[in-house]
């Protein structure tokens, strides 16, 4: 596992973004852990995350892209933070863009904020997570409603390993076959029980055998096939 990687593992724990216990997600599964990226609210946070989402886009979409788009609302400061490190460790200028959820019409007017979409342009879209790809439902006719451009793909920053809507494959696994374009994370749930399991993180082993076997289960009754 690359060290970056290992890195984002322990900051996410450090920054109390991925916990471990017993959490009632949204979809009304139980799960054993939960992750909420709106934790991260300090300019020093905001920093390290678009470096780590910068290493990862670079590790899968290169630098043959030109803009970056983040959906409204927890996309936009990812895509700015993102945008800023990229610069800052490939020396390339990325454009962001954002959509706003209600149409302004007046001053800077439109749906869009940050960069217009032109066409040609070649867009990698930035989330936190997605656990059915209802967000990228929303956000793909805005976008192919703006311009005719290349979607690269979408970066996320946790694969959660479970199934979306379709009962059988994952959320990122359908959006591929549904859209056409890749779906990638900077760390998978793999990866973080690979590492964390029986390690000290902060002082705290975090997935001891107990939380290791109610992760298990977990997969057992939804993890993607």
């Amino acid at each position: 596992m690359e060290n970056y990687k290992q890195e984002f593992i322990e900051f996410m724990v450090e920054s109390d973004v991925l916990k471990f216990g017993d959490f009632t997600l949204k979809s009304g599964r139980k799960s054993p852990f939960f992750m909420n990226a709106g934790a991260y609210v300090t300019g020093s946070q905001l920093h390290r995350l678009g470096q780590y989402y910068a290493k990862a886009i670079h590790d899968n979409y290169g630098t043959d892209f030109d803009v970056l788009f983040g959906p409204a609302y927890k996309g936009i400061p990812l895509a700015v933070a993102t945008v800023i490190a990229f610069s800052e460790l490939y020396g390339k200028e990325i454009r962001y863009c954002a959509n706003r959820k209600e149409l302004k019409d007046h001053g800077d007017a439109g749906i869009l904020l940050g960069s217009k979409l032109k066409d040609g342009d070649r867009v990698v879209i930035i989330e936190d997570v997605t656990t059915s790809g209802k967000s990228i439902e929303e956000t793909f006719p805005i976008i192919r409603a703006q311009a005719n451009v290349e979607i690269r793909g979408l970066m996320v920053s946790l694969n959660r390993m479970e199934v979306g809507k379709g009962g059988v494959k994952s959320a990122l696994d359908e959006i591929k076959e549904l859209y056409g374009f890749d779906a990638k994370a900077i760390v998978t749930m793999e990866e973080v029980v690979e590492y964390l399991y029986n390690r000290p993180c902060q002082g705290q082993v975090r997935i001891d055998d107990a939380m290791k076997a109610a992760i298990d289960a977990y997969y057992v009754e939804y993890g993607a096939k």
